[in-house]
């Protein structure tokens, strides 16, 4: 007789050729205990279907089968392999299958073992199941009166599923599914020793009921499927930069090698995205005041204001200190502008935008409101203004009332202008008549209204003989835009400083869609104002990498005068490509004339060349040798704020070799900002926590050390086999804390919240997207009422239901029935049915004619071949 001692109990081969298993479930207990668990593990699932015979119910009951006899007798099977897993097969002689795993020895959960944590059982049983190719699950616990005695872990298919009625009367509809647990008694037991966090493990059942998996598919099972800290960290981080969980779940898998290296599934991470907003859900507007509330108290400088009415959050503004240092330089021009679809209220989110010392955009602070109705307009600027106290010079925005009136209230100081681009842009549509006449129209107005040398007077001449030339002059209109000119046309506007540095709201919708990149409209407001510091943090980096570029590098020279090297020293690199361009222009391309000496004053006649050395035009500049103040009639300086090529063609001749420093603004300046807005502290999507830190200092050492040693696999080894032996000496020094691992924990990490608390604010309930300024205004020129509706406009509304009208590039008309291609198809098949309708009416004028000159009864008497001859002249 052939005996084999295993870890299970005693096995032997009968006279019958029959495996009997003898003391299976490893007890330590007595008989009856043992008796009782061998009776536990032989009970497999016997699913048995009654025949679809007459008389049979057709329903699916799941049987239990007859108890066995302690001491089982199984027939050895042989190996199988399900999916690359080897396990003995053993079958009972009823047929029903048990897998034994095939397992190394070290691996197999030895009986009368002593834990010092739960953790250690799990991690245990775990990688045991994953040498075998099953999953596990926590089982149920036995308490004494105050503590945990005994405690259990499953195979994942433990369990009886509650099967539903299959009869063929109830299979109509019926949802396709399948069945997971098969009631496997696969498991470990432990128990706690009396006064200590110690576990004893005293039973393990071995033998499954269902085949194994294959270690290829075991990246599949539940216990490779939890996700950790790093993927939940990168989940948030990239939704941060509307990457969805999908996209980061993918974005994972390429940067790891494979989805094998990936813990979770698609889906996992959709479950921990879903779970970040419902940890916020009614608290978000309590969340997100509090978050802005703690700014002002713990950073410098930061402005926070909000608007609450019968406790909805009906507005918000913020500003930082890097916001107002940048408007303390750079807030002479200002534009702002409406968004929306970036948070699921759908609160309007409204930026302030201006430009800073290299030309980029800036954002100045940022608000949100629930309307745009004067009074909201109204809050959000007197708040602007709180924070920044001064008004700026020129305030740009689009032609939208209640900014218009919110504007003139709030900002009096100020100049207000509207964005001439869309004005220019609206001509095609308020206009009736054909795309070619309103694109000549468009060009002429454009033409118009961006000369920038152009006076008021010769404006208004101009714009009179242009109507006349079109018989437009009762257009209504343009009429309305005549009547407000002096709020969108250049010329008007000459004599404020800097009034050319923004003339649309160009740089407000790059700065929204800036925004509009990170955000989306399915956002919370938390959410968003994350999204919000991520996409701050991008604009003030390229601040950041533009000034480290300036001061790394040197600018060349293209002319070999030293007032040109001395501006690459004073202004920033984009200021002074512009400069270079007038230095070298004013070398290359102006003459001047014998200047004019009225005491200490010359004057300068200036002439202009093009590219073919041709006389465009001429300039007058005036030079004081005293203090070298000048002045040049093309006014460039006070435009935009750096000299014309005018004037240095002048410097040339007076042997000035620097610029004077009372042409060089501090806003174009080197040193226009203080160090401290580039301090690490005003990077709000950058966690400053020293753990945070030194998880990413540890990661990165540990990726270059795994860099260096790319191409040694000895090496790598080696250094992987470290890492392990540190990990489990990290695992027995620090136990696991199940406080921290919870969900709502890590979620209350990464967004920085407390886990808990009441609120008291909730979001807005009713948002109102359009203006309410639109009646007429008494105190201004502008008495137009509603907004003007153009006829090719209401053409388009009328054809939304049907066909949208498209441009036609050969006949230059929107039309809904042919294109470029079918152009002359389509209108020689006009033409031809035009010219069949005016035969058909000249023949019916013709008959009617004959009639009257033969009358009926005269017709009758006529032969047949004058009737006939009467026929063919008709």
């Amino acid at each position: 007789m052939d005996t084999s001692q295993s870890m299970s109990g005693i096995e032997y081969i009968d006279s019958n050729n029959m495996i009997v298993v003898e003391g299976i479930s490893n007890s330590s207990n007595t008989e009856s205990d043992s008796i009782r668990s061998d009776v536990n593990t032989f009970r497999p699932s016997n699913l048995e279907v009654a025949s679809h015979s007459a008389g049979s119910s057709g329903v699916v009951t799941n049987k239990r089968p007859r108890k066995p006899n302690p001491t089982t007798p199984l027939a050895y099977v042989g190996f199988e392999t399900h999916g690359g897993a080897y396990n003995r097969v053993f079958s009972t002689p009823n047929g029903n299958k048990f897998y034994k795993p095939d397992v190394p020895a070290e691996f197999e959960p030895p009986v009368g073992t002593a834990y010092a944590s739960w953790e250690d059982v799990v991690t245990m049983y775990v990688a045991y199941a994953k040498k075998a190719g099953f999953m596990t699950k926590h089982g149920t616990h036995k308490y004494r009166p105050t503590t945990t005695s005994y405690r259990f872990m499953h195979c994942k298919r433990y369990g009886k599923t509650q099967l539903g009625d299959f009869s063929m009367a109830n299979c109509k509809n019926k949802r396709s599914t399948r069945i997971k647990k098969t009631n496997c008694m696969a498991c470990i037991r432990l128990k706690v020793l009396p006064g200590t966090s110690e576990y004893i493990l005293y039973e393990w059942h071995e033998l499954l009921n269902h085949p194994l998996i294959g270690q290829e598919f075991m990246d599949f099972s539940s216990d490779q499927r939890a996700i950790t800290y790093t993927e939940q960290h990168l989940i948030h981080s990239l939704s941060m930069h509307n990457i969805g969980p999908v996209r980061a779940h993918k974005a994972n898998c390429s940067l790891k090698g494979g989805h094998q290296f990936v813990r979770g599934k698609g889906v996992d991470y959709k479950n921990f995205y879903r779970d970040i907003r419902l940890f916020i859900r009614d608290r978000d507007a309590q969340l997100t005041v509090d978050t802005l509330v703690a700014r002002t108290e713990n950073l410098h400088n930061f402005y926070f204001d909000h608007k609450v009415v019968n406790d909805e959050v009906r507005g918000l503004f913020w500003a930082d200190d890097v916001s107002r240092c940048h408007y303390d330089e750079f807030g002479d021009v200002l534009a702002f502008d409406a968004t929306y679809k970036t948070n699921k209220y759908k609160m309007i989110f409204v930026p302030f935008t201006g430009v800073d010392h290299h030309t980029k955009c800036v954002t100045f602070g940022a608000g949100l409101i629930c309307d745009e109705t004067i009074e909201s307009y109204l809050w959000l600027l007197e708040n602007f203004l709180k924070a920044h106290t001064k008004q700026p010079r020129l305030v740009l925005t689009d032609q939208d009332s209640s900014m218009r009136r919110a504007v003139l209230k709030v900002f009096h100081k100020s100049s207000h202008r509207l964005c001439m681009w869309h004005i220019v842009m609206k001509i095609p549509v308020k206009l009736k008549g054909s795309n070619v006449d309103n694109e000549q129209l468009k060009k002429g107005i454009s033409n118009l209204v961006w000369d920038l040398q152009i006076e008021p007077d010769d404006f208004e001449q101009r714009w009179t003989a242009l109507m006349e030339e079109y018989n437009l002059t009762d257009h209504e209109w343009l009429g309305q835009m005549y009547a407000i000119r002096r709020r969108w046309v250049p010329c008007y506007f000459k004599h404020l400083d800097m009034c050319c540095l923004m003339k649309t709201t160009s740089r407000c919708e790059s700065t929204n869609a800036m925004f509009k990149v990170n955000t989306n409209k399915s956002n919370t407001l938390l959410q968003f104002l994350m999204c919000f510091d991520t996409a701050i943090d991008g604009q003030r980096h390229k601040q950041r990498e533009l000034e480290f570029g300036m001061m790394t590098t040197t600018a060349v020279c293209v002319t070999p005068l030293r007032i040109e090297r001395h501006a690459s020293e004073i202004y920033t690199p984009a200021l002074f490509r512009l400069v270079q361009k007038e230095i070298d222009r004013g070398f290359l391309h102006c003459s001047t004339s014998i200047p004019t000496v009225i005491g200490s004053v010359k004057l300068y006649n200036v002439v202009q060349y093009n590219q073919m050395l041709v006389p465009v035009c001429n300039f007058e500049v005036t030079f004081d040798i005293r203090d070298k103040t000048t002045l040049c009639t093309c006014n460039l300086f006070r435009r935009i704020g750096y000299l014309c090529r005018h004037i240095f063609a002048v410097f040339r001749l007076e042997q000035v070799h620097a610029i004077p420093d009372q042409y060089v603004p501090k806003r174009w300046s080197r040193d226009s900002l203080p160090r401290r807005v580039y301090d690490i502290s005003n990077r709000y999507s950058v966690d400053n926590r020293v753990e945070t830190r030194l998880r990413n200092e540890i990661l990165d050492t540990v990726g270059l050390c795994t860099d260096r040693l790319r191409r040694n696999p000895i090496e790598l080894s080696a250094l992987c086999d470290q890492v392990k032996a540190l990990k489990i000496k990290i695992f027995a020094e620090v136990p696991y804390d199940p406080d921290c691992h919870r969900t709502t924990a890590v979620i209350s990490d990464l967004l920085h919240v407390p886990e808990t608390g009441t609120a008291t604010l909730i979001p807005p309930q009713s948002i109102r997207t359009k203006g309410c300024g639109n009646e007429k205004d008494n105190n201004t020129d502008d008495n137009s009422g509603k907004r003007f509706v153009g006829e090719r406009e209401k053409a388009i509304t009328r054809l939304k239901k049907g066909k949208v009208p498209r441009l036609c590039g050969k006949c230059k008309k929107y039309v809904t029935d042919h294109n470029a291609g079918t152009c002359d198809k389509v209108h020689a098949q006009k033409a031809a049915a035009a010219a069949k309708a005016r035969a058909a009416k000249s023949s019916a004028a013709a008959h009617a004619t004959a009639t009257e000159t033969f009358p009926a009864d005269g017709l009758s008497s006529l032969t047949d071949d004058a009737r006939t001859s009467l026929d063919v002249s008709t």
